[in-house]
């Protein structure tokens, strides 16, 4: 990685201050032993995963109060991962996962810049049905639904990786690919809610964008 340039910030919350490497901006590449390529990564989407979106500090700001207890949470297309950063401060049970070949290594680099414990972390697709990520409580994410086809392939990942009795809270900055999503999420027996976010004077500009929340309950 010694051709891309980095950027480092802290972000505040409540309790806490997060401290995170970024890539600089989204002209950053390096693709290591092709790796990105492989995957169907293009240059132009590369570096996508390495800088923090306004839906992921939205994400991290509803986590760094939200209930934990007994809960085994996983983050999907988690990039950079600053809500499993907040979450893993707090001592939560969690879990990440990214399709991208590089987030797991910024993941473990700003785990050690917080001096916090390892976060669990596994490379997996959407359409990967033999991944070993097992079953969560909550599954969170932000700005995931990209292409229009991602609506089906999310939704059948999150059923996979899902308990009977969950919670699923997406958010979305408005690409247009939520009511799709939410239409399969809603034939897999899941209830859907969204709402506009709430307190979000640390972004610099408003957010159009929604929280998608999806619950099931298992059957008595």
């Amino acid at each position: 990685m010694s051709s891309v340039r980095f950027r480092y910030q802290t972000f505040e919350f409540t309790h806490s201050d997060i401290h995170v490497r970024t890539l600089r901006d989204t002209q950053q590449y390096h693709d290591t032993d092709n790796m990105a390529e492989k995957l169907g990564i293009s240059s132009a989407s590369w570096p996508l995963f390495g800088v923090i979106w306004d839906s992921s500090k939205i994400l991290a700001h509803l986590m760094s109060d939200f209930d934990i207890a007994g809960k085994r949470i996983l983050e999907v297309g988690c990039g950079i991962g600053l809500a499993s950063l907040v979450l893993n401060q707090r001592s939560a049970d969690i879990t990440a996962t990214d399709y991208h070949p590089e987030a797991e290594r910024f993941m473990d680099e700003n785990v050690r810049i917080n001096n916090d414990r390892h976060i669990p972390f596994i490379r997996a697709g959407w359409e990967d049905v033999n991944d070993t990520l097992g079953e969560f409580d909550l599954i969170i994410g932000s700005d995931l639904l990209y292409e229009r086809d991602h609506a089906a392939l999310l939704a059948d990942f999150i059923d996979r990786h899902t308990k009977q009795t969950c919670e699923v809270i997406i958010i979305d900055p408005g690409r247009g690919n939520h009511a799709n999503f939410s239409k399969k999420m809603v034939s897999l027996a899941f209830t859907h809610s969204q709402s506009k976010p709430l307190h979000t004077d640390y972004l610099t500009l408003p957010f159009k964008g929604q929280m998608l929340r999806y619950k099931r309950q298992e059957a008595l």
